[in-house]
């Protein structure tokens, strides 16, 4: 140990001695004094997603199908939460987010009513299974599609609002104003995978209009009016036949208080005046030699809606059948995907250079 003191001080000196305090005390060396420091990292911060995203490469082909499975189950979510409503399973679980106060899944005793209502509950983690895949494919694609994963992220988040919602309508009684709020917010998540579903066949460039506006406005304006369709049928829904469940609490479940029949009478004046409106549009599009894809898409929406009206007619004059208003509402989910889809065929996206240069296999949607 001396022959080391003495080899440090004849290398290198004797150790300077720390400065004099106040007082003549000697001052405390500052903390992490002689302490060796690791260099700082100045590299790229990581997570999950970009280590995923360095090592998995989904083609485009890939984000579409994962565009489109979000898709169907958005559709599928608005059918079963359809079916619970027409099975009087609406307080099939008395209570959320457990089913039960004491049990978090149904319990023999709420029989057939409580098995419907918890699967229903059990479909949303379905839907983010398929939304989370979408997501996880938009952020890997080569380039990245940071549009696509923003309305990947959007979708998230409207299932996570929306399955509170759910929980809302059970802890209100089946209220129906709360109810149709909760099947307003499922077409919305319609809405948003229909346009992420496009847009994953489209490039990234910038949107450039293959029509005048006039034609535009006409496909808007179309969407509105089947957009109020789609709301009258909410409120239609909330006086009508089936209310979800028998009672809440030995009551009634509360139905709104306005004439079902009036309600029924301004509902097929929307139905009516969206027939009209995509047959002006038909007819439009061919005038002025529209794109294929848009005059093809308004033929199918027009297809789409006259079925929708017998069905709707059929029901109303068989007193509403669960089948019946089960499929009316798969029909609405249909017609509002494919109302949404005319205006984005009014439109195209150039690729990025990325997209552009990529082999014509690989583009393909």
């Amino acid at each position: 140990m001396i022959l080391f003191v003495l080899r440090r001080v004849f290398r290198h000196g004797p150790a300077p001695a720390p400065a004099a305090g106040p007082a003549g005390r000697r001052a405390r060396p500052p903390p992490g004094a002689g302490a060796r420091c690791k260099p700082a990292y100045d590299g790229p911060v990581t997570n999950p997603l970009s280590l995923l995203a360095e090592r998995w490469h989904p083609t485009p082909q890939h984000v579409r199908r994962a565009a489109l499975a979000a898709l169907v189950m958005s559709v599928v979510i608005v059918v079963t939460g359809g079916a619970v409503r027409l099975t009087a399973s609406g307080l099939g679980c008395t209570t959320w987010p457990r089913c039960t106060a004491d049990s978090l899944t149904p319990t023999p005793a709420m029989g057939i009513n409580g098995v419907i209502e918890f699967t229903n509950r059990m479909l949303t983690y379905v839907l983010c299974a398929a939304v989370g895949w979408f997501i996880l494919a938009a952020r890997c694609a080569k380039p990245w599609r940071h549009a696509l994963t923003r309305l990947g992220w959007a979708q998230f988040w409207m299932v996570m609002s929306n399955s509170v919602l759910g929980g809302i309508t059970v802890l209100t009684g089946l209220n129906p104003y709360i109810v149709a709020a909760h099947m307003v917010a499922a077409m919305g998540l319609v809405w948003v995978a229909v346009l992420s579903w496009e847009r994953a066949a489209e490039g990234d460039g910038e949107p450039r209009a293959l029509v005048a506006e006039p034609i535009r406005l006409l496909a808007r304006v179309l969407v509105g009016v089947i957009g109020l369709l789609v709301l009258a049928g909410t409120l239609v829904t909330g006086a009508g036949h089936h209310p979800g469940a028998s009672s809440k609490d030995g009551k009634p479940v509360y139905r709104i208080p306005v004439d079902y029949d009036r309600l029924v009478q301004a509902h097929a004046d929307l139905v009516f005046l969206s027939v009209g409106l995509t047959l002006a549009a038909l007819l439009v599009f061919a005038a002025v030699k529209a794109p294929p894809a848009a005059r093809a898409r308004v033929r199918e929406l027009f297809v789409l809606l006259l079925l929708q009206g017998v069905l709707g007619f059929v029901q109303y004059f068989t007193d509403a059948p669960e089948v019946m208003v089960g499929l009316h509402m798969l029909g609405a989910a249909l017609i509002w995907g494919a109302a949404l889809r005319v205006p984005l065929a009014l439109r195209g996206r150039a690729g990025i250079p990325a997209q552009a240069a990529a082999p014509a296999a690989e583009l393909v949607a």
